[in-house]
């Protein structure tokens, strides 16, 4: 059978990798998005003396899991000086690179009003209008600088909203590990439980192929080595390129199949527990795994190579693997009750990433 693997972002690897921007600019003018440490961490000023005149400005607020109270302002505000950039250059982890994404994906009024309208239609359109994307991840993590997808919550309605156009996808990406070196202890584990949430995600999914496996189970491989040894050393610049590697592979992984049910669940455990997403989306891995393998030979199969294993040494395995980096496992270690996450699983079934899911019954896996 053909099988087809699509990614167009141009991919800038490895420390030092940074100075390659103003080449990949060639000139155009830019906006800054980012987060509000990356100016202590001297982050604004190294892009500040890479880029002199070319930079017009720089959005600095952004905050985790970008939220539809705080996108209006700044998405307004963008479009009304929107002759100001060509491109825009998100530098920080999925929040910023998200919210980046949402930016450049401009309405026939440039109100964000309409294009959370658009969003809420859930069907795919054309923007009237649109800006070039770099992405600079900061964290190894989050795969968004090799994807066209964002996430969009709405806090104050319990709702979140995916985008995905051709316009999101970015047009270069530069992963620079060197970037990563100041990540506090907590969230190189959150991210790089995210990157292996990815990953696997790409191989329990309907939309997997022998391309993006090899991506997946490399990611796999490093990730459940290097993370444990990075989260002791964190400034081992080493361990800090594999990690970001890793990243990276899963993020080229997911690009072409999306996540499917553990990131389904982690959107209802963000919303109500306001778990981090990291943990959200890897807490269940071992559950999942566990209902997934059995469902097809060959994602059995590929699993098997991810871990070298069968599947109950293999869901010890990913047990014990989050445990040692200190992430509970079980629903009832956030307060979620046996019958609440048996419903919760069930409505993440059905939603657009819980339908990539291979699996179909939980109720083995929740006994």
């Amino acid at each position: 059978m053909t099988q087809r693997y699509f990614n167009p972002v141009a991919t800038h690897f490895g420390p030092g990798s940074l100075e390659e921007l103003p080449r990949i600019l060639n000139g155009a003018k830019v906006v800054v998005v980012t987060f509000p440490e990356a100016r202590s961490l001297g982050l604004v000023k190294k892009l500040e003396d890479l880029l002199g005149e070319q930079l017009v400005y720089v959005i600095e607020n952004v905050l985790p899991n970008p939220d539809v109270a705080q996108l209006a302002e700044m998405y307004n505000r963008f479009w009304q000086e929107e002759n100001a950039c060509d491109t825009v250059v998100a530098l920080g982890g999925g929040s910023a690179i998200d919210t980046a994404k949402a930016l450049i994906v401009g309405t026939e009024s440039g109100n964000f009003d309409e294009l959370l309208t658009l969003l809420a239609d859930g069907k795919s359109f054309a923007p009237s209008r649109a800006k070039t994307l770099i992405a600079i991840p900061t964290t190894a993590g989050t795969g968004s600088e090799v994807t066209p997808w964002a996430t969009i919550w709405d806090a104050a309605n319990q709702k979140k909203y995916s985008l995905h156009l051709e316009c999101t996808w970015p047009k270069a990406a530069i992963v620079d590990p060197d970037l990563m070196l100041t990540l506090p202890k907590a969230v190189t584990i959150s991210t790089g439980l995210d990157a292996l949430s990815h990953a696997l995600e790409a191989i329990w999914n309907v939309n997997a192929n022998s391309i993006s496996d090899t991506f997946a189970i490399e990611a796999i491989h490093e990730i459940i080595v290097c993370l444990p040894l990075l989260a002791r050393d964190l400034g081992n610049k080493t361990l800090r390129s594999s990690m970001a590697l890793a990243a990276m592979k899963a993020g080229l992984a997911f690009s072409n199949t999306k996540t499917a049910l553990a990131h389904s669940i982690s959107y209802e455990m963000t919303l109500r527990y306001g778990l981090p997403h990291g943990i959200a989306c890897s807490f269940t891995l071992p559950l999942v795994l566990d209902m997934a393998w059995g469902e097809r030979s060959d994602r059995d199969a590929t699993l098997q190579k991810a871990f070298n294993s069968d599947r109950k040494t293999a869901v010890k395995r990913l047990r014990d693997f989050l445990h040692q980096l200190e992430v509970r496992t079980e629903f009832s270690d956030y307060g979620v009750s046996a019958q609440e996450a048996q419903e919760m699983i069930q409505h993440a079934m059905q939603g657009a990433r819980g339908k990539n899911f291979i699996g179909t019954k939980i109720t083995a896996a929740l006994s």
